[in-house]
């Protein structure tokens, strides 16, 4: 049986070990313990019951909870695929605000798209001098589209 669990995010990989620890020392029934990159906030538990999920995941530091009901495959195939949208929507020369990291809360323009590592190289709108930064794509939200902008210009 498959459970999703809430984490902190950004705090998957750590649980995931913390939670890993916990079943072998306790003897637990948690048969896998999966981190996919593109959904953030959650862990897969593969578990015997609900109960092994919960007993694995209360208490520890991060764990926001496990979800009532078990998942199947094909939610967390349709959870992987909904993540890995961000890359392909932006675009050469779309604006963009950076939601983590150092910069969080600067607005880049989109320089290159790297699909294959998921990554932008950016160049900071308000920086006195433009320096290119590689950042992960899902670590921004776009705020222009370079064709909105085309499109108002004709």
């Amino acid at each position: 049986m498959l459970f999703a669990c809430r984490v902190t995010t950004g705090q998957e990989r750590v649980v995931a070990k913390i939670l890993e620890r916990k079943a072998k020392k306790e003897d637990l029934a948690i048969y896998s313990i999966a981190v996919f990159e593109d959904v953030r906030g959650y862990i897969i538990i593969e578990a015997e019951d609900e109960t092994a999920a919960r007993k694995v995941g209360f208490g520890m530091p991060h764990v926001r909870g496990i979800l009532p009901t078990q998942i199947e495959m094909s939610e967390i195939n349709s959870m992987i695929e909904s993540a890995k949208a961000p890359v392909m929507s932006i675009d050469k020369g779309d604006i963009v605000e950076v939601t983590s990291g150092a910069f969080k809360g600067d607005q880049a323009k989109v320089l290159r798209i790297n699909t294959t590592k998921e990554e932008l190289t950016v160049e900071f709108v308000e920086a006195a001098v433009p320096i290119p930064v590689t950042i992960k794509a899902n670590s921004v939200k776009v705020i222009k589209k370079v064709k909105d902008v085309e499109s108002k210009s004709k």
